[in-house]
């Protein structure tokens, strides 16, 4: 079994977990960069000072319910660590790294763009040019090594001056500002880059960090949600008319979703469930609200705030492909009490070492899934195993836990491709080089196929050092994948 030669092999990083540099070349605050590391004496959490001068803090989640004191803001204590300053550093070494992507055949490499390096407020009318100049080299350096960028645009953070000035998202002023980055970004690079993504994991985000929102109850979530729907469409229809040609997709964290029995009432609470994230991706591929919505919202106590011309926007700016995460598959019953990433245990699956179900039928069963429901190109954007990684005395790395995961799930997914018929573009794992987790802060919790010499404090030489992963991908991508079937 072989993929075709026009598909797309790669890897996917973000701007706040990789780049580091979070002060140089004119670059504005962004929401990310208020979150400390994960230590056993500070649990992961967003640092602020309220408005009595008193400090505090929240924890750092997607899904936690918690909300910034009113008058809080923001703020950096001189005794924390806060990871997205520094990251890895791929901002001085994008160069080394980029050829080290390319040393394995990959065709594609998805990044993100940090907002606040384009416009340091999101309030500018101007771009700034300094922050151009890093993503300048970037293209040069794909383009030199016969690789395609896949562009995030809005990768979970937005500058936080947007977010301390109008609440983030919250604000129809936020999507007259984005739309306004995402123009600036199609001037500059629209003959440079075809495929595009409008926001990642959009139905995963909450919050301060993702959203720039001070509140995490459901009427500002899903109002915040709707403003990001027309932001998308009025990017996509911008994109299209600017770059005859681009593809537009946005990314959705999709866990495969199993009732726990067959009793009728957990088979109809899976269906309810999935509609949780399926609400996202029906409004955005479709460029309309399901039917569905209307019980979803009221079920949350829910108002959307819509104004007239809302529903023309959205029907203009349909997304062309559909792209996700898969990392795992959860299980629901009418007792769950779940979020995107958690549900109730499965007793026949293994678990990685951060507790998450190893499941790569799941990912051909999504596949299908999602093929049979949008009839749109799917473009797995997301995918890998997080895992303590030890460098032996000879200084070589052996994942051989990682390459087992990625062989059982690329064989699903080709098994989608090859005999389901469904359509894919290409494969982009998470993450090709060692950054800092989202989730936890750490970098102990790696996914590379290059190692970076980093602990979860900064300290290390960040020197990069290929796994052997790395040479096991390469030969998989050098045979399209026929090698996964010959082993």
């Amino acid at each position: 079994m072989q993929l075709s030669n026009n598909f797309l092999w790669g890897g996917a990083t973000a701007d706040f977990q990789f780049d580091g540099a979070y002060q140089e070349d004119g670059r504005g605050l962004s929401t990310h960069d208020f979150e400390t590391d994960g230590s056993v004496q500070h649990p992961r959490c967003n640092t602020f000072k309220t408005a009595d001068g008193q400090f505090g803090e929240l924890p750092s989640s997607f899904f936690a319910p918690d909300s910034l004191p009113d008058g809080a803001e923001p703020c950096l204590y001189e005794d924390r660590y806060y990871p997205s300053h520094k990251a890895v550093d791929h901002y001085h070494r994008y160069k080394e790294d980029i050829a080290l992507l390319a040393g394995m055949g990959m065709n594609v490499y998805r990044f993100s763009i940090c907002w606040s390096r384009i416009f340091p407020t999101g309030d500018e009318l101007e771009p700034n040019e300094a922050g151009f100049r890093f993503y300048d080299g970037i293209f040069a350096e794909l383009e030199k090594h016969g690789m395609q960028p896949l562009v995030t645009i809005h990768h979970d953070e937005l500058p936080v001056a947007l977010a301390l000035k109008y609440d983030g998202w919250s604000s129809r002023h936020t999507i007259d500002c984005y739309v306004r980055y995402c123009k600036a970004l199609f001037e500059r690079y629209g003959k440079r880059c075809k495929y595009w993504l409008t926001f990642n994991e959009i139905n995963a985000v909450r919050g301060f960090a993702a959203c720039g929102t001070h509140k995490c109850d459901n009427q500002t979530h899903y109002n915040a949600v709707h403003n990001m729907f027309l932001a998308s469409a009025r990017a996509v229809k911008l994109g299209h008319e600017m770059m005859p040609g681009s593809m537009f997709g946005a990314m959705y964290a999709m866990s495969e979703l199993y009732p726990a029995t067959c009793k009728p009432e957990d088979v109809f609470t899976r269906l309810q469930k999935r509609r949780e994230s399926y609400y996202f991706i029906d409004t955005m591929a479709r460029g309309y609200y399901p039917s569905y919505a209307a019980d979803l919202l009221a079920r949350r106590g829910v108002t959307l705030h819509t104004e007239p011309g809302d529903d023309a926007i959205l029907a203009a700016g349909a997304l062309d492909y559909v792209s996700f995460s898969y990392y795992r598959s959860n299980v629901c019953s009418t007792e769950t009490r779940m979020n995107v990433i958690g549900g109730d245990p499965n007793p026949y699956l293994e678990l990685t070492p951060w507790g998450w179900p190893i499941d790569p039928l799941g990912l051909r069963f999504l596949m299908n899934e999602l093929w049979d429901r949008y009839q749109k190109p799917l473009f797995i954007v997301e995918n890998g195993l997080g895992a303590v990684d030890k460098v032996e005395e000879d200084g070589s790395i052996q994942d051989d836990y990682r390459i087992a995961f990625l062989k059982d799930h690329l064989r699903a997914m080709m098994e989608a491709i090859a005999t389901d018929g469904v359509q894919c573009l290409g494969y982009t794992m998470w993450a090709p080089i060692d950054l800092v987790s989202l989730s936890t802060g750490e970098m102990k919790k790696r996914y590379g196929f290059i190692y970076v010499d980093m602990d979860d404090k900064g300290n290390g030489t960040l020197e990069r050092k290929p796994k052997k992963s790395y040479y096991w991908m390469k030969d998989v991508i050098a045979s399209n994948g026929e090698k996964l079937w010959a082993e």
